[in-house]
């Protein structure tokens, strides 16, 4: 979305990654002037999918380009208002959907509702407004809520890479032939 909205050319965010970038704006915008349909809301399980909220902003984006008469790769006059829609679609879907997994880790046992620990980490847990609703989950839950201080959440890619290099160099879980490894791509 960042991307789409071209928000490395808005003044205020030319340095600043594009997640980083929605949240800064969203502060100022007002998520009401534009509503975002919820992913998967006929889907009753756990999972997560963007692809769709991403259709509908694209669309969004195009349609507000055209009533504005400027061309994709231009400011919006209205990109604050959508960076705090499209924070809030994200931040709904994500603690939507983490809460119907809590409820089923109790269901099944799989956790203890004494000491549930709700761990939110990587890249989405360096945003402010989705960090706060999911700690009000947790808190509502009466699950315990460990989030690494924004600096230390980073892209997921990067520490799975690290761990890899970690692993290398110790010598663990080092595959070093690949002969007889079956895949099947889907």
């Amino acid at each position: 979305v960042a991307r789409r909205l071209s928000l490395r050319k808005h003044p205020e965010c030319h340095s600043m990654a594009g997640g980083k970038a929605i949240e800064h704006l969203a502060q100022t915008g007002n998520r009401q002037q534009h509503t975002f349909r919820l992913p998967m809301q006929h889907y009753r399980n756990c999972d997560f999918s963007f692809s769709g909220l991403q259709n509908l902003v694209n669309k969004a984006i195009i349609q507000k380009e055209k009533e504005e008469g400027i061309q994709e790769g231009e400011i919006l006059s209205c990109v604050k208002d959508i960076a705090a829609a499209v924070q809030h679609a994200v931040a709904v879907h994500i603690i939507q959907r983490t809460y119907r997994a809590m409820l089923f880790c109790i269901k099944n046992s799989i956790l203890s509702s004494k000491n549930a620990t709700l761990v939110v980490s990587g890249g989405v847990a360096s945003n402010q407004y989705i960090r706060k609703g999911l700690q009000t989950l947790a808190d509502a839950n009466d699950f315990a809520f460990l989030c690494p201080p924004p600096r230390l959440c980073t892209d997921n890619g990067v520490m799975i890479a690290w761990n890899g290099i970690e692993r290398l160099r110790a010598g663990l879980g080092v595959l070093h032939s690949t002969d007889g490894i079956r895949y099947e791509p889907k």
